[in-house]
């Protein structure tokens, strides 16, 4: 090869290497600060990731990253009801719990994202205003317990409906329902929410559509006229607890899996 040969290469070499390095359009101009966790599924590692495939069938206490809280109830690791891996069931009696706890978190901003997917066999119909939880985000420096997965028995419609609500703190006890997201009993369904602490903002989204009627902030929630602020989260408790005694019917069962936790949405959902 001839040297100007060997420079045309080198040049060439040069040149591709250049542009690679390049900003392209899509990746903003240099120096322009990180975008904030968007609203759209990205490629980003989850800091929490569970399927309970790895877990031997039968009852369970603990998995990798988390342990359980039980009364008066029961989780078990299960075949998969799709026919394929493992998922878990939590089963309570009257208004007992179960929850699968996630501790030692310690999310950047004090904001993350949850996904996972669930089935609850049914759900309260007596007493009149019965309460339960799904999701339950805690953190030590404060009382208050944030719940972005809930809802509640409205016995003027004679049906559960979801809704984000939260307890021990300067607001209160409240659940915010919304007739808009009545809770089917016996169907799967993929469940994110984003908890963000720059507006104290839980966000709901359901198979992947997000529901804006289960979205609530600093001044606007179900509570008191105090503000509503996040306690600085270290834990987050997914599973099943009712909070009235006596309820009908006596027991209650949910199935959960595909566990995800991240500083960006996960996806995942469908849509």
């Amino acid at each position: 090869m001839t040297r100007m040969r060997k420079s045309a290469v080198a040049l060439s070499a040069a040149t591709a290497a250049l542009l690679a390095a390049s900003p392209t359009a899509s990746a903003g101009p240099v120096g322009a600060p990180a975008p904030a966790a968007s609203a759209s599924p990205a490629r980003h590692a989850p800091f929490v990731r569970e399927g309970f495939d790895r877990l031997p069938l039968g009852p369970v206490t603990a998995g990798r990253g988390w342990t359980t809280d039980v009364s008066d109830g029961s989780v078990t690791v299960e075949p998969s009801s799709a026919g394929h891996g493992r998922e878990l069931r939590l089963r309570t009696e009257g208004n007992g719990r179960a929850f699968v706890v996630f501790s030692g978190l310690a999310p950047a901003g004090n904001s993350f994202w949850a996904r996972l997917r669930l089935r609850v066999d049914r759900f309260p119909t007596a007493p009149d205003w019965a309460h339960w939880t799904v999701a339950e985000a805690s953190g030590s420096d404060a009382p208050t317990l944030v719940r972005p997965l809930g809802g509640q028995y409205v016995p003027t419609s004679g049906a559960n409906f979801w809704g984000v609500g939260s307890d021990l703190g300067p607001t209160g006890d409240w659940t915010a329902w919304r007739t808009s997201a009545p809770a089917t009993a016996s169907a799967w369904s993929c469940v994110e929410f984003h908890l963000d602490a720059t507006d104290n903002r839980v966000t709901v989204y359901q198979d992947g559509v997000r529901r804006p009627d289960l979205t609530v902030s600093t001044e606007q929630h179900g509570g008191s006229a105090d503000d509503f602020v996040f306690p600085r989260f270290d834990a987050l408790k997914l599973g099943w607890q009712l909070y009235q005694a006596a309820p009908t019917p006596s027991s209650y069962d949910l199935r959960m899996d595909d566990v995800a936790l991240s500083t960006h949405r996960v996806g995942g959902c469908g849509a």
